[in-house]
């Protein structure tokens, strides 16, 4: 019988996680993991603070005012060589999508019930504007993964560091 999804953070693994709150990755770079997707999005201080703050994904017009701004952002750290700063500001377009689809797809952004013992909620439930938001972070986010310094960038970063 195949086992029935579960939110990942149930089994959350705080001593095995590779980003930490308590490291100024801008001092210590190296200290710092490409991972997979989002990961360390909320732990890498200070590009948290820099970037998060402009993080916004209520209505497509916010959307579109948030990821140009976390745009500009991904190449200013591009033209310091930051590729940390880089990475994360890439991270939180990928999670303006991904955030913002959840919100399209599922009432309240919630897609299990906790008081159901975390079964899925029904999809196609949630806001549709939320969907225009999410192609908006997405197309900024292909933008961002595609550029050739950005991408030689990452490729060193992972041969030097992982």
């Amino acid at each position: 019988m195949p086992q029935k999804p579960s939110p990942s953070y149930l089994n959350f693994d705080a001593k095995g996680y590779a980003w930490r709150d308590d490291i100024d990755y801008r001092s210590h770079p190296e200290a710092y993991r490409v991972g997979k997707g989002e990961q360390g999005v909320l732990s890498c201080e200070p590009y948290k603070s820099e970037i998060g703050k402009y993080w916004r994904f209520k209505t497509a017009e916010i959307a579109q005012k948030s990821s140009e701004q976390i745009f500009e952002l991904f190449k200013n750290y591009l033209h310091q060589g930051d590729f940390v700063g880089a990475d994360m500001a890439r991270k939180y377009l990928q999670m303006g999508f991904t955030r913002a689809r959840r919100y399209a797809n599922y009432r309240g952004g919630n897609k299990y019930n906790k008081e159901l013992g975390y079964q899925l909620n029904e999809r196609g439930t949630g806001e549709p504007e939320k969907a225009a938001a999410a192609k908006i972070f997405y197309d900024r986010y292909k933008q961002a993964e595609a550029d050739p310094t950005y991408s030689r960038m990452k490729a060193g970063w992972k041969k030097q560091y992982g």
